[in-house]
This record gives C-alpha cells, structure tokens and sequence, in this order.
C-alpha cells in the first residue's frame, strides 16, 4: 500500500531570509572570482595591473566589465533564490511561480510599462534636481560622486553602434537582470516577507526599497522604488515571474535600444534623458496607467490565474 507524502511546511521567513543573505554573499565571492578567471584568460594579466577598466574608464576591457556584471547578476541575485528553493525542497518554477503567460495579460503589462514612461521619466527629473538640507551637503556631494561615477561605467557599458552590440547589451542588461532580480526581489524577498507579515503592501514597498537601495543609485531612488512596487503588484496579482520578469526586460531594454538608437544617429546619449514632455503629459501618463493597473487586476482573478 502507497501512501501520500505529506506536504512539508515551510521554514520560518527569518530562517529564509537568513539563508537568502547567506547564500547571496557566498554567491557574489564565488562567482565573482569565476568572472575574474574568465576576464584574465580572455584579456590577459593586464586587467590586474589596471583596474581602471571596473569603473567603464578604460573602454579597452568594457567586454571584461560586462562578463563581470553578470557574474555579479548571478552570484548576488540567481545563486540565492535557487538556493532557498533547494532549501526548502521545492524546483524554483514551482516555488517562485512561473505559470504560462497568458498573451492578453503580457498586453497589459506591456502597456503598462509604455503608457508609464511619461510619469517615470518626470520622477527621475525629480529625484535628479533634489538636494539635501545644507548640513548634509557632505553627504550629497558623496552621492553626487557616486552617481557621476556610475554614469560613466553605464556609457562605457551601453557604448556600440553594431547589431551585435545592442544584442549583447540586451542580454547583460536588459535579460540578465530581468531574470536574475525578479527571482531574488519579488520571487525570493517579497515572497518571504508576504509570509512574514502577511501584508501584502507592506511586503511589495518594502522590497520595492530594497531593491532601489540596493543599486546604489540615490538620485534614481525613487524612480526605481516606483518600478520595484509596480513589479511586486504585477507579481502579487498574477502569481507568476514571467509577468514581472518580461516587465523588467521592457524597461531595461527600453533604454538599451534608445542608447543604441542615439549612439547611431552620432547623438549624445544624455540626450535620452530629455524627457520634454509638458506637465499634462505626465497627467495622461499617471491615469492612463494606473488605469491599466487596475484592468491588470480585475483580470488576474484567482480563477484565472490558477488556470
């Protein structure tokens, strides 16, 4: 006689998080010591001699700088949330949630992330002209450095005119991360705080700012807080990565495609951050998406989606 397997309970979420942290800091060692090994059997030893090339400084070894942004993708986000699934004994497509997709969903999604790019592009003009209160201008002058810094490694990353550049960078950028983040942020994070307090909202923003923070990008703070909370929803209402994961990809591939396009024409790539768009623009932007936002949710029904 056969008997049923019980359905093992899950670990407490603080034991998850704990081994999310845990994995995701042995991850980043590891594999980034395997993207070092790959960079100097590709470009040589001089790559050690000069690091100049980590920061986008030496357009040289921008191939380097890219085998070693993935292997950060990788270690960081990927390693940690298989390594939770394994823990709990799940495969991560059962655990995480990756159900078909259906076309008219990925419509809306699309749409959403169209129709947003309005209102995005003027919080980001925001987030940029912001200052801190005159005691802390130390501090702003720090982040200033940093985002000045970070510009540079993007245009060194987003640099290339050929087809097989803008294939490369929609998959370091745009796929990569896409995959990577959202297993980790929404799948791993926002699952496991969902199970903690059990409140929905309160799981979405808080990983919304943690994956914000996490990039180290203080004057895109709020613009990519924003963007977390909009991927959480869409992970919440439909139960399924694909929605956020393809979400991701639009938005990162958005700016690829627009550098590639810019860098084309012989045009400034500072030139995609002109948005130009008047007020009433943005208006038309923020209802017509959270419109779609709405229509998202009353289609995802728990009947529909567990289809």
């Amino acid at each position: 006689m056969q008997f049923n397997q019980p359905i093992r309970e899950e670990n407490h979420p603080l034991l998850q998080l704990l081994i999310l942290g845990i994995s995701a800091f042995v991850g980043l060692i590891v594999f980034i010591l395997i993207g070092f090994v790959i960079c100097i059997a590709i470009y040589g030893l001089d790559l050690i001699h000069n690091m100049d090339w980590m920061t986008g400084k030496d357009v040289r070894y921008v191939g380097a700088l890219k085998i070693l942004i993935t292997a950060q993708q990788i270690g960081l986000f990927l390693v940690p949330a298989i390594m939770l699934a394994i823990f709990e004994g799940k495969k991560p497509q059962y655990f995480y949630g990756f159900k078909a997709p259906k076309i008219k969903l990925l419509a809306i999604v699309f749409l959403i992330m169209l129709g947003s790019i309005p209102l995005m592009g003027w919080i980001n003009e925001r987030n940029m002209a912001m200052h801190l209160p005159d005691f802390l201008s130390g501090l702003e002058k720090w982040m200033r450095r940093l985002e000045d810094e970070g510009a540079i490694t993007t245009k060194a990353i987003l640099k290339g005119t050929s087809f097989g550049a803008l294939i490369i960078n929609m998959l370091v950028i745009a796929v990569t991360p896409a995959i990577c983040e959202e297993l980790i942020f929404r799948g791993g994070l926002q699952r496991t705080i969902l199970r903690w307090l059990k409140n929905p909202h309160v799981a979405i923003w808080i990983s919304a700012i943690i994956f914000s923070t996490i990039h180290f990008q203080f004057f895109g703070f709020f613009p990519r807080m924003f963007l977390g909370a909009a991927f959480g929803y869409i992970y919440f209402w439909t139960g399924s990565l694909w929605y956020t994961a393809f979400a991701h990809f639009i938005n990162n591939g958005y700016a690829v495609a627009i550098a590639w396009y810019l860098q084309r024409n012989n045009m400034p790539l500072e030139k995609a951050d002109e948005t130009n768009i008047p007020f009433y623009g943005v208006i038309i932007s923020a209802i017509f998406t959270l419109a779609l936002f709405w229509i998202l949710k009353d289609n995802t029904t728990k009947k529909e989606v567990e289809e």
